[in-house]
């Protein structure tokens, strides 16, 4: 497997964390208060070199996200984690910690709040009289397989409420953890109630090490796809984000590997910096890529129409401008050179059952 590797920095420097995304804590847009560090002339390297993950329960009386976001393919989701210990510092989902209280910079990654009451709730909801069956999505903030889940097992007991009510569901994640629930996944792909896709940002060991310090390694990812797709599991790639100027040369080498690992179908999305995710992304370039970081910024910005960010519908996922443009065919061709996409893999809703229930159908059938 040819990689082309990115000069990283291994001394990033003060206030790099090893093992962590960011080092920063930038203060909750919020709140009023603003906290500014001071150097108290101690040196405190063992301690900030080691900060803990804390788990914190979540007291949430719904499971069920819906959007109306008319750029997103679902309308449903459950994530049964906020926030994410794989420390990603390109997620965009590190704003969001911010409504709990909390920083979007290191407490996204140590400060995890997890939802036990998450099947209970899911089948309270999917056992509702007017409920609509579609697809929901696991991992579309954060993800659903981060390390935590191998001793809560929240996500499983999430699948287990879906195959008794034959739901159908997709999966986003970048950990090779989703293999785990094979023998779930494997009856209900059987029944088109389940598909994967697996997100592989770099093949480079070292870049994705600094850039997603906890998640799976991609020859790690690149084997749950192997793995799901020999079970008889319908299993995508999310070649995504890409970063101008980064990662994006490595897209067709991503999308082949994949390929022949086993993945069917494959999709895009371009970085996005919301809030407090371009102060955070720009000072861990001039950390680890320090002669890289004015390039990069200046692509991004000349995708995002001189900004650094863009939350307008239609272009956020994908952005704008000719070297956007000139992703998206190089995406398309080589899509349609590997065999991807060929065909749509549809999960069935009409299989929905609420257990011990008589289907209305049925009811009706015996008048």
């Amino acid at each position: 497997m040819s990689v082309s590797h990115v000069r990283i920095k291994q001394d990033a420097g003060p206030g790099a964390i090893k093992g962590r995304g960011t080092g920063l804590n930038p203060a909750n847009r919020f709140n009023a208060e603003r906290l500014e560090a001071f150097d108290d002339g101690w040196d405190h390297e063992e301690e900030r070199e080691r900060p803990q993950t804390t788990l914190l329960r979540d007291a949430a009386r719904s499971i069920i996200a819906r959007n109306d976001s008319p750029d997103l393919a679902f309308d449903t989701s459950v994530n049964p984690y906020r926030g994410c210990e794989h420390g990603c510092i390109y997620c965009f989902a590190r704003p969001s910690h911010a409504y709990l209280g909390f920083s979007p910079g290191l407490d996204f990654e140590t400060k995890i709040i997890f939802k036990p009451e998450a099947a209970s709730l899911l089948e309270k909801e999917l056992s509702r009289p007017g409920y609509k069956p579609g697809v929901i999505v696991l991992g579309s903030n954060t993800d659903p397989y981060q390390p935590v889940e191998r001793t809560l097992g929240i996500t499983r007991s999430i699948l287990q409420v879906l195959e008794r009510f034959n739901h159908p569901v997709g999966i986003v994640t970048k950990s090779a953890g989703v293999a785990r629930d094979k023998d779930i996944l494997v009856r209900m792909a059987t029944s088109r109630l389940a598909k994967v896709h697996v997100s592989i940002t770099t093949l480079d060991p070292a870049l994705a090490r600094a850039m997603e310090p906890r998640a799976a390694s991609p020859a790690r990812r690149l084997a749950a796809i192997s793995e799901l797709a020999e079970a008889g599991i319908p299993v995508g790639v999310m070649v995504s984000p890409m970063i101008p100027g980064l990662n994006d040369a490595e897209m067709e080498r991503i999308l082949a590997e994949a390929t022949k690992a086993g993945a069917t179908s494959a999709y895009t999305t371009m970085l996005r910096l919301p809030h407090e995710l371009s102060a955070l992304f720009t000072d861990w370039l001039q950390k680890y890529l320090p002669n890289r970081a004015t390039h990069v910024l200046s692509l991004i910005r000349q995708s995002r129409a001189g900004q650094l960010s863009d939350s307008q519908f239609h272009t956020r996922f994908t952005g704008t401008g000719p070297y956007v443009g000139l992703m998206a065919q190089r995406f398309t061709r080589a899509v349609q050179r590997l065999g991807l996409n060929k065909e749509r893999y549809r999960l069935d809703v009409s299989q929905f059952r609420v257990p011990g229930r008589t289907p209305v159908s049925l009811q009706m059938s015996l008048f």
